[in-house]
């Protein structure tokens, strides 16, 4: 696979986001950064519109009870599958609450990806096969675990990187300034993504932040910032792969947008108007990949029809993993907490038991 190129490695951004391909799908003339390969493109498209349909499933099961709560990510596509795909096998994902898209993307099943979201373990998948942290609820505490994983690789000398997916608001919380203090510090080969999708849930950028852009935070860091349209997929797939293969830390902010309201449990009319997500549904990031790929002759009719299908069935696996019914055991509530079980959880796990008898 070809190596992309992306501009010098500076600590500030540039003014305007990095793209390869213009709202309508159009190539960028003379774009700082070199298209992914043709195989490449392919497998994004593909991967964004399975990611979608997934999102659409699962958003509808918490409609119908099956989930507690989900948080939708239609519309960051780009950021989710994008960056995903640049991971090397060997690389490590710390994700958030919203960044299910990108679990599946890397291999987790349906199930293991929503187990948390449907209110069951915490965890619902194995790290370590599919090199994918747990989802982060907290804000920002994913920062830190990936920072410390990343130099903890340097420092046993293995090529890993560590990749972290964080919102705009993620980045007004002090574990993000404490992560890439220590990023700057140690160089660790980790990549921050921030998702910056407009809002925090009701919060808007404007009420975060003053700088120009989120993106130039990393200055103070000694971090090198990239500041890369978060619609564009073959452009956040380019700035993501070149930032793991530097070897230190990068700080990447993706403009995009959060076309759902943050949770179902959200009124997102309250803060924002349908001119503005009208606005936003016309910069579609699947939209945009199969307008190019179309007019380069890359996407046909039958391959789009066959990607659909695909992705059809996708949905019905996750559909057929979560209508089945979890019957619970209450005493799971006190394992794994301590190696040994002390007298107090002892005895409030007999109480437990007496009172279900």
């Amino acid at each position: 696979m070809a190596r992309t190129r992306v501009p010098e490695r500076t600590l500030l951004p540039g003014e305007e986001p990095l793209s390869l391909l213009r709202e309508d799908g159009t190539p960028v003339d003379d774009a700082p950064l070199a298209m992914p390969d043709d195989d490449v493109l392919v497998e994004l498209h593909r991967r964004m519109v399975i990611g979608r349909r997934f999102d659409t499933q699962a958003t509808a099961l918490t409609r119908q009870g099956r989930l507690a709560v989900y948080p939708s990510s239609r519309g960051q596509e780009a950021c989710e599958v994008g960056a995903v795909l640049a991971l090397r096998e060997q690389d490590w994902l710390f994700p958030t609450y919203r960044d299910s898209v990108a679990l599946v993307t890397r291999g987790v099943d349906p199930a293991g990806t929503l187990t948390l979201l449907q209110g069951g373990w915490h965890l619902g998948y194995d790290p370590y096969e599919h090199r994918v942290g747990p989802q982060c609820t907290p804000l920002a505490t994913n920062t830190l675990h990936a920072v410390g994983f990343a130099h903890a690789a340097r420092l046993k000398g293995e090529d890993t990187a560590a990749l972290v997916f964080v919102g705009d608001g993620a980045t007004s919380e002090g574990d993000t300034h404490e992560a890439l203090n220590f990023a700057g510090v140690w160089r660790a080969p980790v990549v921050f993504l921030v998702q910056n999708n407009g809002y925090a849930i009701s919060v808007p950028m404007s009420k975060q932040n003053a700088a120009p852009s989120l993106a130039h935070k990393g200055i103070g860091y000694g971090v090198p910032s990239v500041l890369v349209d978060g619609n564009d997929v073959a452009a956040v797939y380019a700035v993501v792969r070149e930032a793991l293969h530097a070897g230190g830390p990068t700080l990447i902010e993706a403009r995009t947008y959060r076309i759902e309201a943050h949770t179902n449990a959200d009124d997102a009319s309250r803060y924002r108007d349908a001119a503005e997500v009208a606005a936003w549904l016309d910069r579609d990031p699947v939209d945009r990949i199969e307008t190019y790929l179309t007019s380069r002759g890359l996407l046909d009719q039958a391959r789009r029809e066959a990607v659909a299908a695909e992705a059809e069935r996708f949905a019905a696996w996750t559909r057929a993993q979560l209508n089945t019914d979890v019957v619970p055991d209450p005493d799971e509530l006190f394992e794994h907490v301590y190696a040994t079980r002390p007298a107090h959880l002892r005895a409030q796990a007999a109480s437990l038991r007496e009172e279900l008898a």
